[in-house]
């Protein structure tokens, strides 16, 4: 009996479709040994390179330091963490203020200036804390233009004839790193808000709630975990700070272990303040998780839904724009403007050979350290995409952490492994082949590379796994399935795909890199400069006016991914 046409092609299709799936399943399931040995090996070799400073770092502060820690404790350590301590919750405070109100302006109120703001709060980013202080320095100190227009105005002869606050104080430096730290808050802050738009808010709007009651009794505690984490990287950048600290005199852990490394030749002291620095580390991190698992929200839509916003005018519009325009003001437009002023009236003194040769070391630095990181960063996140493992994806995030460990801590306990390797090198050059090598490792600046490559690894693993996040696996199963290997398949298919991401990835790294201060000053060869040293050094000697166009670079630098992250907002919220 023959079997109807129909049951013959449902019964091919059937065959096919389960051919297919076996040769699918069976080509995902064999995946060729060399690249997951690749893979692993590159994992490997990362996470000792990430965890290597960290042992160095413990040996160094718990080995043979003869009397160093019963010093530290008596005289040191007190004072540098009090001061830290209060450094912190000044920050912290101030930057929460600024941030969770600007951000919740600009998302539910509607005033003149509103859509500018949106991006304009995000400028701030662009210019590094230390920049910042010794432009409010050059700005308010006793021969800055501030005081000396005072005096002028009121017939002051001397700085006892009248009183004005003190800069470079610890109240000074709290001023001027929140309005440079508070935009990590605002931008967390205010995806939470809009992700609560159509939800909680709207129902509560439709309850009554005016704008206080809704703030404080819905949108506030919905917004909670995003606070914790922005004020976690507002206090992260905040410890690793050398710069700002040291030039408004104020003694935190930082500028301890710069000092006591530098200034007092005692690594091993410099060791025992950075282990304490990494408990500081560790704490934040430890907050930072516990606020965002213990407060959970989800919302049941992923696109953005413009708001009924409450409409201010007459003086509550005045003060809104006020509070979104102080910031700006003191965070980017007045040391902007005080750079420009000073390359204008020294733009000699400004456009020397040191200043070629810093730009050339930093555009260099970066660009390599920005290739390195996108090149491990992408491959990490490949691996840890085709090995679904819970080992690998903890071992891929353990060697991304590395953005957290203050640059200071980091330039530490890199010091000791490469200086030791270094030694191993000219030893041998100089047994086997009569070569003297002397510290190369050091003196062609491979351990600043190394350090940045630890700090900022995280940034381009986490563009990679963003990036291949949004590629359907459908695609890399067709790959495979028509005999493509994965490394082909990596090449040809996902790397096209996540290009816009790896390049903002890199971006951040370039960006970073060439503002980078306390590991550059600390692993820097001698008369070696970049662009961040260059500021400093002439900073540290009274003539920040001479530095002020390296400053202005690294500013105009800095302005790219606040373009980009302004883009970026802009299209998720319209869901694009």
């Amino acid at each position: 009996m023959v079997a109807p046409a129909d049951n013959l092609q449902s019964s091919d299709a059937r065959g096919l479709i389960h051919r297919l799936k076996r040769r699918l399943t069976g080509s995902i399931a064999h995946r060729p040994q060399g690249a997951s040995r690749l893979g692993a090996a590159l994992l490997l070799l990362l996470l000792l390179l990430v965890i290597a400073p960290v042992l160095s770092l413990v040996v160094i502060a718990f080995g043979d330091a003869g009397d160093v820690w019963p010093h530290l404790l008596a005289t040191v350590l007190p004072r540098s963490a009090m001061t830290t301590l209060w450094l912190m919750l000044g920050v912290g405070t101030l930057t929460t203020l600024i941030g969770v109100s600007t951000a919740w302006l600009v998302t539910m109120c509607r005033f003149p200036g509103r859509a500018i703001f949106q991006w304009a709060l995000l400028m701030p980013l662009a210019i590094p804390t230390y920049i910042v202080a010794y432009a409010a320095v050059d700005l308010l100190d006793y021969s800055g233009p501030v005081q000396t227009a005072m005096r002028w105005l009121f017939g002051f002869q001397t700085a006892r004839d009248y009183w004005f606050p003190e800069i470079r104080s610890l109240p000074g430096a709290i001023l001027v790193m929140s309005f440079v730290l508070y935009p990590y808050i605002f931008l967390t802050t205010r995806a939470t808000f809009l992700m609560q738009s159509a939800c909680a808010l709207d129902v509560s709007r439709t309850l009554g709630a005016g704008p206080l009651r809704l703030f404080f009794a819905v949108a506030l505690p919905l917004a909670r975990p995003a606070i914790v984490v922005g004020v976690t990287l507002a206090l992260m950048e905040c410890l690793n700070d050398i710069g700002a600290v040291e030039f408004f005199g104020v003694k935190t852990l930082t500028f301890s272990v710069y000092d006591t490394w530098l200034n007092r030749a005692s690594l091993a002291g410099a060791a025992q303040i950075s282990t304490v620095m990494l408990l500081v580390v560790l704490l934040l991190l430890w907050l930072e998780r516990r606020g965002r698992r213990e407060q959970r929200f989800a919302t049941t839509t992923r696109r953005y839904q413009a708001l009924p916003s409450f409409r201010l005018s007459g003086g509550r519009a005045i003060v809104a724009m006020l509070v979104c325009s102080l910031p700006i003001l003191l965070g980017f437009i007045l040391p902007a403007s005080i750079l420009m002023r000073s390359v204008l009236f020294h733009w000699r003194d400004n456009l020397s050979t040191d200043f070629l040769a810093a730009m050339g070391n930093s555009l260099f630095l970066a660009s390599i350290a920005a290739l390195l990181t996108a090149s491990i960063g992408t491959a990490l996140a490949y691996f840890a995409r085709t090995r679904k493992s819970t080992l690998v994806k903890a071992a891929t995030r353990l060697a991304a952490i590395g953005y957290a460990v203050p640059g200071t801590v980091l330039a530490v306990g890199i010091l000791i492994p490469v200086a030791q390797l270094d030694n191993w090198i000219a030893v041998s050059m100089r047994d086997w082949f009569g070569l003297a090598t002397g510290l190369f490792l050091i003196s062609s600046g491979s351990a600043m590379l190394y350090a940045y490559c630890v700090r900022f690894m995280a940034m381009s693993y986490g563009a990679g796994e963003t990036g291949l996040q949004r590629i359907s696996p459908n695609l890399e199963a067709a790959s495979r399935t028509l005999g493509r290997t994965s490394w082909r398949t990596l090449v040809e298919i996902d790397l096209p795909l996540i290009r816009p991401s790896l390049v903002s990835g890199a971006l951040l790294v370039f960006v970073d890199v060439m503002k980078e201060l306390p590991a550059t000053i600390l692993l820097r060869p001698f008369n070696f400069d970049t662009l961040a040293t260059l500021v400093y050094g002439q900073a540290s000697l009274e003539a920040f006016e001479k530095g002020a166009l390296a400053a202005l670079t690294i500013v105009a630098v800095g302005l790219a991914p606040v373009i980009l992250l302004s883009r970026t907002s802009a299209r998720s919220l319209h869901g694009d």
